[in-house]
């Protein structure tokens, strides 16, 4: 099914590893011109070549996403590039698993302040998009208490909160806005790997919760973010999708 996002400007923040480095593969794969950003530059750099040696249009840039005025800078420029927005995809998370107020601090600029402010800068090119959409990446922690309970899964929670506020607020000028909820993912590099090797107890008892035996692939998630952002859902908004292989147990009514 051709998505209709070829020709299509999309712009994701954290874009060169597991979830979002899939998502921008797959929206270039669809024909979309992108715009991408993470904290190491030659990542960035690395990431940009591989893409481009497969022939698609993309931009990298290399920024804390916790910066403000350096963050709504990188939207701008890009959007200049690339020649307007038409999808914006809030991926980055500061992991900060845990209670102490370093890791509220830091879910707080990253995980919830980034994506206000990408799609506040982002917004006088949203407007003028005649397919607009945004997409805020959370997590099925959102939903439920589990091991990252406090300021992780608060301010996941707090993103779909945000999200499906701003679909109502936006639904009159025609811009959706959606968001996913991934269940673990499992990557090369990726903290469940990290934890697969560190602690081996946890990544069982994670394991086992889930009654498909297995973890999602970062291509999995990036499906349902790239059919959110297609003028093909285009009448999906405020929609707060679950990719977890029913991980998760509660009824989302």
């Amino acid at each position: 099914m051709d998505l209709r996002l070829a020709g299509l400007k999309a712009l994701v923040t954290g874009g060169t590893k597991g979830i979002g480095r899939a998502i921008v593969g797959q929206l270039a794969d669809e024909g979309a011109a992108v715009a991408f950003c993470a904290r190491t530059e030659s990542e960035v750099e690395a990431t940009v070549g591989e893409l481009t040696a497969a022939g698609a249009t993309v931009l990298g840039g290399a920024l804390d996403v916790a910066d403000g005025p350096s963050l709504a800078a990188w939207v701008t420029d890009a959007a200049a590039s690339l020649g307007g927005l038409d999808v914006v995809v809030t991926n980055v998370s500061a992991l900060a698993i845990g209670p102490g107020e370093e890791n509220w601090r830091a879910s707080f600029d990253v995980d919830l302040m980034h994506t206000v402010r990408t799609v506040e800068a982002a917004m006088p090119f949203l407007e003028r998009s005649t397919a607009p959409s945004i997409v805020v990446v959370s997590s099925v922690s959102a939903r439920e208490i589990d091991f990252a309970a406090a300021a992780y899964g608060t301010m996941k929670a707090a993103l779909v909160h945000y999200a499906q506020a701003k679909a109502y607020e936006l639904a009159g000028k025609g811009i959706r806005v959606n968001s996913v909820c991934p269940g673990n993912t499992f990557f090369e590099g990726g903290v469940w790997e990290r934890i697969q090797h560190g602690d081996p107890k946890l990544y069982d008892e994670a394991l086992g919760l889930n009654p498909t035996g297995r973890m999602a692939t970062p291509e999995e998630v990036a499906y349902a973010v790239t059919m959110l952002a297609s003028p093909r859902a285009s009448f999906i908004t405020g929609t707060n999708l679950v990719v977890d292989g029913a991980l998760t147990r509660g009824v989302q009514l």
